[in-house]
């Protein structure tokens, strides 16, 4: 592989603002695995967030993007699952898996699409220092030709049409909106650009909790819970950013709820395998080592939490801490206080926006 631009290259950044930035170039956060693509001919390496390779993981993308880019070229993008009801993550995360053949099976059943929002190399040109403004012009100049599974994301320069996108965009699984600099070159691994994500709140049962990693008296996370409709406590997601002063004292503070298994609506013994419902002497399926069980709590105390926006029916990014609510009922905290966005595909934000 001989380009202008060489792997690995870190991806330009965006820091978070409460409010969409005027003067700009605006596009929707998409919610998926960031990757920069290098394509030579019929070599493909698709570098990750962290430099690392994820080409393996996606074979259909290689075959794509062989098929449906330039032959040289380097594009920042994402790579994303589609469904009919909006992005997949949880689909997408199956993919890194060390065995060739389910990689293989996956890609097959669920594939991936690559969606194209910068263009840092183009046949023996180096476009990183030109502005953004030019590099999208000709990032979709070069792309007018793509097929089925590579696709430019959207982008205005109109402010109220980015509004509308944060406001009506996130049932199809997307993060908020990115706004980027009209002029801003290509920096890698600078915060450069902006990004507004979708901020809630919900009010939450502590179920349980997991011990500090370094220390056995400190809150590691919360693990919280809300109420389907036919009364069942289900696992919604944790929240864990604390002071070490607060985490012991949230330790101490806990210890009067706790309770067995066998009273706690999370009885791990009567769950089948592969339900995302806490459990006694549980690992984590990303990190072997890592310890995910935790200590059962009686479902009394109510926390009112910010969180971003769902993946199914859990918090699709750790939940942040807001402040306690003794005044709630645990009992109505329900998922009926969620909103529910409208659900869009692929399709519809391609080529409907």
């Amino acid at each position: 592989m001989k380009l202008p631009v060489m792997p690995p290259v870190s991806p330009m950044l965006a820091k978070s603002v409460p409010t969409i930035p005027a003067d700009a170039s605006y596009e929707p956060k998409w919610d998926g695995f960031r990757s920069i693509c290098f394509r030579d001919g019929n070599e493909v390496e698709l570098g990750s967030r962290n430099e690392r390779p994820l080409t393996r993981y996606f074979p259909e993308l290689v075959a794509a993007v062989t098929a449906e880019l330039p032959e040289r070229c380097v594009i920042d993008g994402e790579i994303v699952i589609a469904t009919d009801h909006g992005l997949d993550f949880e689909a997408l995360q199956q993919r890194i898996h060390p065995a060739d053949s389910r990689v293989r099976m996956l890609a097959k059943q669920t594939p991936a699409s690559f969606i194209a929002f910068d263009l840092l190399a183009l046949g023996d040109e180096d476009y990183t220092r030109r502005p953004f403004t030019e590099r999208r012009a000709a990032l979709v100049a070069a792309l007018a030709d793509s097929g089925f599974s590579v696709h430019v994301t959207p982008a205005t320069t109109d402010l109220a049409t980015a509004r509308r996108w944060f406001d009506d965009l996130e049932g199809a699984g997307l993060d908020g909106v990115v706004a980027k600099p009209l002029t801003v070159t290509y920096q890698p691994d600078k915060r450069v650009m902006f990004k507004v994500k979708h901020q809630r709140t919900a009010d939450c049962i502590v179920a349980g909790y997991r011990v500090h990693k370094s220390s056995k008296d400190a809150i590691g996370s919360l693990l919280l819970g809300l109420y389907t409709d036919d009364g069942t406590l289900a696992s919604v997601g944790v929240i864990g950013a604390f002071p070490m002063a607060k985490r012991r004292q949230l330790f101490t503070e806990l210890q009067p709820l706790v309770t067995s298994f066998e009273d706690h609506p999370w009885n791990w013994e009567a769950h089948e395998a592969g339900d995302r419902t806490p459990r006694k002497n549980a690992g984590s399926r990303w990190n072997a080592g890592k310890d995910l069980s935790f200590m059962p709590l009686r479902p009394e105390r109510v926390v009112e939490v910010r969180y971003d926006h769902m993946e199914g029916d859990r918090f699709r990014h750790t939940a942040q801490f807001n402040r306690w609510r003794p005044d709630r009922d645990p009992r109505t905290c329900t998922y009926a206080q969620l909103e529910q966005p409208l659900s869009y595909s692929l399709n519809d934000i391609i080529s409907g926006l």
